[in-house]
């Protein structure tokens, strides 16, 4: 789906320190990402990093590719849980269904309502470099599987609902 960002939104897609998240229309976001083949200082220094924009930009996930890196990392953070980097995460398992509201932070003031598995089973590598498997449900499911979405290309408006998107100020009171 082509995203046409109306004038007002405009200001949210400059990419600089103040808002240091890649937007839409960049290569990397619909590139598949490159497994992380080893765990090393600058693997850690990239999930500090990623946890320290993800928390600027009120975010809740952020995927590698959407700070300019090809590689298959996310770090999630939903329902206040403490930040959490998944390496080579792979869902295993999905059942149920979910409907609801996503946004994307390289696709600022955009929201719309996604179909997800309501209940997943996720492996991965965490930052020690010990392999665990993860049962989400809810909140915490929608997060990884759009984070995972990311590492293969794959957007939020691939999968959203036309009817319900909309455009509102990110920073701006919710409906």
């Amino acid at each position: 789906m082509l995203v046409v960002v109306p004038d007002e939104f405009q200001y949210l897609y400059v990419q600089n320190d103040e808002r240091p998240v890649v937007k839409i229309p960049a290569d990397v976001l619909r590139a598949v990402a490159a497994p992380v083949r080893k765990i090393t200082k600058k693997t850690q220094f990239l999930i500090d990093d990623m946890v320290r924009i993800m928390k600027k930009a009120s975010g809740i996930g952020l995927a590698a590719p959407q700070v300019g890196v090809s590689s298959r990392l996310i770090v999630i953070a939903p329902d206040d849980m403490k930040p959490m980097a998944l390496i080579n995460p792979r869902v295993i398992r999905e059942e149920g269904e979910q409907i609801g509201q996503e946004g994307c932070l390289s696709i600022p003031g955009l929201y719309g309502d996604v179909i997800r598995a309501a209940y997943i089973e996720v492996e991965a590598i965490d930052r020690r470099g010990n392999l665990i498997t993860l049962e989400l449900e809810g909140l915490p499911a929608r997060v990884v599987l759009h984070e995972v979405d990311h590492l293969d290309g794959v957007l939020f408006t691939d999968k959203v609902d036309p009817k319900t998107l909309n455009w509102r100020d990110p920073d701006g009171p919710d409906d």
